[in-house]
């Protein structure tokens, strides 16, 4: 989405789609040690693998808007990419809205705003025809970065899933005749059934090797390791 500001200055909301993938990584036990390589990255001109570093300690805590400032700064007047710059001063006002950086951050955000759109209009005042441009640009990177943030968690769900099934399968050892299988995309017991014995009759004891104390048919996930007969 692109608005006005009372001073006629266009705002790109969006953040590119890899700044987003970025800011969910998880938060590690070396983190102060990141940081300092990240430190030394910058001070000997390698700004890509400082950015790297730094964005390995993010975890989305207000512990981490200090880092967020420090990549807005690199990204700010090293490498010349207002737009990501600006995501991460926006991250750092969320996380930290009174923290002591949140005025410096806000006066930064300005002024790559206004190198974004000089970039964009090379210069020139900007036209009804650049703001729906930056307008559909912006609704582009936020298409995408919603994409981004359901296959991040439409990973992460289908990994506590399989590691579900597995470990059910560690207190459920095999049972004699039976095999593993792995659940698909739109399995259902049934569908197992056919697919493996050429009819839906064997769903009912698929259930019961699995879940053999459920008194509804269970709802299974992709990534799910089952028992099944081997014949």
């Amino acid at each position: 989405m692109v608005r006005f500001l009372r001073s006629g200055t266009i705002v790109v909301l969006a953040c590119a789609g890899l700044a987003v993938a970025g800011c969910t990584r998880l938060f590690d036990d070396g983190t102060k040690d990141k940081i300092e390589k990240a430190e030394k990255k910058v001070a000997t001109g390698d700004f890509a693998a400082a950015v790297s570093l730094y964005e390995a300690t993010l975890d989305g805590t207000a512990k981490s808007a200090d880092t967020h400032y420090k990549i807005a700064l690199v990204y700010s007047d090293k490498l010349k990419q207002p737009l990501d710059a600006i995501h991460h001063l926006d991250r750092y006002v969320e996380l930290a809205p009174t923290g002591p950086r949140a005025k410096d951050a806000k006066a930064l955000k300005k002024q790559n705003q206004n190198d974004l759109l000089s970039t964009l209009t090379k210069g020139a005042p900007a036209t009804q025809s650049d703001a729906n441009r930056l307008r559909d640009e912006n609704k582009r990177l936020a298409d995408r970065n919603a994409e981004l943030l359901r296959t991040i968690a439409e990973a992460r769900a289908q990994k506590a899933t399989a590691t579900t099934g597995k470990d059910r399968l560690e207190k459920a050892p095999i049972l004699p005749g039976s095999r593993t299988y792995t659940v698909r995309k739109g399995d259902t017991f049934a569908k197992i059934s056919r697919a493996l014995f050429k009819t839906p009759g064997r769903a009912t004891t698929i259930q019961k090797l699995n879940y053999p104390a459920a008194t509804k048919t269970p709802t299974i996930k992709p990534g799910e390791v089952l028992m099944v007969p081997t014949k």
